[in-house]
């Protein structure tokens, strides 16, 4: 046993005890039954549907009458007029999709207490273990480990005994998708099948699973659709999944090919150098960051039992174990050429999932990728903005046909075929200003790279783009100077009259003030004089201001509504986007006071995500005991499932993230030129280290503290920069050089 280890002392029940494997495009929860195992399989490009674009003919009519209304005072006319003919068609999206289970069956029960599994985070391998009382009384014991490989790009599950000719079961898979078994030879299964339609969109993707066995000693068959294993010494399962699927717009793609290409790069590899081929790959990322928050005797508990017991506060490696978790799924859910992470990362069983387990744009998706630059994944990201690349395509055509604009928009959700329209309803989804949430999100991206010119040329189109719509939509607020969004909302939060629907509420302002500056420093970087950039930077100066209400609260909208809503503690906090993660409100203004205030009215307590972004904004703060509360919070059976899952409830892979951001958030932050030192530190954490950790402007950190301020500082930096480090009233400024280490002592 480690500190980078979940463990159990029993199989999973739930599928929220089950553990999870991936590398961005396979993915697999392990159960660790004794007498059956299952591993529950999904590929990140088998969904629902196919290629299809939802706009609707009645939208671009009917947006002069809608902002009208909203303009005159009329919400909730307007949002019956914008139901009836301003949603996309369909109204709903496409959902992720389980591929199938593989099935091992064993027919043996485990001998009390000798039972043990787990998920080893710094190999990325799922172990079981146990004894059982074979023929004649004779104790045996069993082991199975399983991984997915990116180096390999395939599953592979190795099974042994502790005596040979010990190991007898059965091999099945199944799939809740259109499909059968092939017939085939007794050392293979394959499926092949077709994915469903919905909605109306007709099912597109076909697909195939191969399962390949290879036996140390003893024999196998075919049976059926099983393959048969008796009196083995050991055994290797590879599996793999392959969709037609080749771009958000083609589905042309050969599953089969795909599969027999994979096989055939494996069929000469042994397992121990697939093993180690997986752990070195897996490694090379995941070894770039460690953390030390102190450890106490319940951290010998088994998982399960640390989470039930984590608010008593004696158990901070607890903390730093889920920030290592959090980065293990990120490196499990979202890799160079695979899809990004979406609600449930990479894991889905549900043919229906909630939320069709997609990507939802005002806070989830963005959710998911607040960790990995912070804990040095950069490449992780990499998704994220060929997401980005792909929706300026889709979203340029609803641009034009729900608002006759230029440019691209997403409104607060898309899918595998990058669909942009409002979907679900107008109070949850005529909102606007989710690619420019995006555009900033990618934009924050390329300072923590320190804006290297590549990345930024490559951001530059999206951001145009994003950019060319927003002003295209903004609309002159009568009887003032000011330019709005009309229709938008405040995600996903009613106002006291009755509807979500609003002009210019808070988080539209914040985002396109985010939008506008990264568009103009990305020009000016450049060089380039568009003559767009006037336009801009006019536009920014007629938004609506940041205001104050009579409770001291930073308003949600325009209007003084926050204290008469009709959820006061509402899980979004989206006008606080401003404090974090924008860095538009500075900690200790006037600002940052009523945005406190604010947080306070909403209070500590939501669904998993959000209080993942609590933390985060207490972080930001500068109050490290209360951002610790709402941590504690998270920490909780009712917020975390045996398997450290966040619970919204159901599962949603953002609160992990969101939750491992902000620890590392309450230790280092950077803004402006500024590396802000243990900002947010707890009482409870006075000793520890995090090492390897990243800062805007390509900077590393590694920091060690003790008594609650620091005592050992390293930077490194990808360029030669003036940087100021500060640490509770302490101050350096120093000059770091490129590609070297700089130890530096406060005072």
């Amino acid at each position: 046993m480690h500190d980078n280890e979940l463990w159990y002392r029993a199989p999973a029940r739930e599928w929220t005890d089950a553990l999870p494997l991936g590398n961005g495009r396979l993915g697999a929860m392990v159960f660790g039954g004794v007498g059956r195992e299952e591993l529950q399989l999904n590929e990140s490009t088998l969904w629902s549907g196919g290629p299809y674009q939802p706009t609707n003919p009645d939208a671009l009519p009917n947006l002069a009458a809608v902002r009208e209304l909203i303009l005159a005072g009329r919400y909730a006319e307007a949002e019956a007029l914008a139901n009836q003919h301003s949603m996309a068609v369909p109204l709903l999206q496409m959902s992720y999709q389980p591929a199938g289970s593989l099935f091992l069956d064993f027919g043996h029960e485990a001998v009390a207490g000798s039972y043990r599994r787990s998920l080893d985070l710094d190999t990325a391998i799922a172990r079981s273990s146990y004894v059982a009382r074979g023929m004649g009384g004779a104790d045996r014991s069993y082991e199975r480990e399983a991984f997915v490989s990116a180096d390999d790009d395939v599953l592979v599950t190795r099974v042994t005994g502790s005596r040979p000719g010990t190991l007898s079961f059965d091999i099945w898979l199944d799939s809740p998708q259109l499909g059968a078994i092939v017939p085939g030879e007794p050392t293979a299964i394959s499926f092949a099948g077709q994915n469903f339609g919905t909605h109306g969109v007709a099912g597109q993707l076909t697909f195939g699973i191969g399962v390949d066995l290879r036996i140390e000693g003893g024999s196998n068959e075919r049976r059926g659709n099983r393959l048969v294993v008796r009196d083995a010494d050991a055994a290797v399962i590879i599996v793999d999944i392959a969709t037609s699927f080749r771009r958000f717009d083609d589905v042309s793609g050969d599953p089969a090919t795909l599969l027999a290409a994979r096989r055939s790069a494996v069929a000469g590899k042994s397992y121990a150098d697939l093993r180690a081929a997986h752990i070195a790959e897996h490694q090379r990322l995941f070894h770039r960051l460690s953390i030390d928050l102190g450890r106490t005797p319940a951290a010998d508990l088994p998982t399960d039992g640390r989470i039930a017991n984590f608010a008593m506060g004696d158990d901070p490696a607890l903390a730093a174990l889920y920030v290592q978790y959090g980065r293990y799924l990120m490196i499990a859910s979202s890799r160079p050429g695979t899809q990004p992470a979406t609600l449930q990362g990479i894991w889905n069983k549900e043919t229906q999932p909630p939320w069709g387990s997609k990507y939802t744009a005002n806070i989830n998706l963005q959710m998911n990728y607040w960790l990995p630059d912070a804990a040095n994944l950069a490449e992780c990201f990499e998704p994220l903005l060929s997401l980005a690349e792909d929706l300026t395509v889709t979203g340029a055509e609803m641009a034009r046909a729900h608002y006759d604009a230029r440019g691209w928009v997403l409104h607060h959700n898309t899918d595998l075929w990058r669909a942009t329209g409002p979907v679900d309803g107008a109070q949850w989804g005529l909102w606007p200003t989710g690619g420019a949430w995006l555009c900033a999100q990618l934009w924050d991206h390329a300072e923590f790279a320190g804006r290297p010119e590549a990345l930024v040329r490559r951001l530059l189109s999206v951001l145009e783009g994003a950019t060319r719509f927003i002003l295209d939509i903004l609309q002159p607020l009568p009887g003032t100077n000011h330019l709005v969004t009309v229709p938008s909302l405040s995600p996903e939060n009613v106002h006291p009259h009755g509807a979500a629907l609003c002009a210019g509420p808070t988080m539209d302002n914040q985002l396109i003030r985010d939008l506008f500056d990264a568009y103009l420093a990305a020009t000016s970087q450049l060089g380039e004089t568009d003559p767009m950039r006037d336009e801009v930077a006019a536009a920014r100066e007629r938004l609506v201001p940041h205001r104050i209400g009579t409770a001291g609260q930073l308003q949600e909208w325009m209007e003084d509504w926050d204290m008469d809503v009709p959820e006061i503690h509402h899980r979004h906090v989206s006008h606080l986007y401003g404090l974090y993660p924008s860095q538009q409100i500075e900690p200790g203004t006037a600002l940052a006071a009523a945005a406190q205030r604010s947080l306070e009215i909403r209070g500590d307590d939501a669904t998993g995500w959000g209080i993942g972004w609590r933390i985060n904004l207490w972080a930001r703060l500068g109050d490290g005991n209360h951002a610790h509360d709402v941590l504690a919070l998270l920490l909780n059976p009712d917020r975390s499932y045996a398997n450290l899952f966040d619970a919204h409830p159901p599962f949603q892979i953002d609160g992990n993230f969101g939750g491992a951001a902000g620890i590392l958030e309450m230790l280092v932050q950077s803004r402006n030129g500024e590396i802000i030192l243990l900002p947010a530190l707890p009482d409870l954490w006075p000793e520890g280290a995090v090492c390897g950790m990243r800062v805007r402007g390509g900077i590393e950190v590694d920091l060690k503290w003790s008594g609650g301020r620091s005592t050992s500082i390293g930077l490194r930096s990808e360029t030669t920069q003036h940087v100021v480090v500060r640490e509770a009233g302490r101050r350096v400024a120093i000059v770091l050089q490129a590609g070297m280490s700089t130890e530096i002592a406060m005072r």
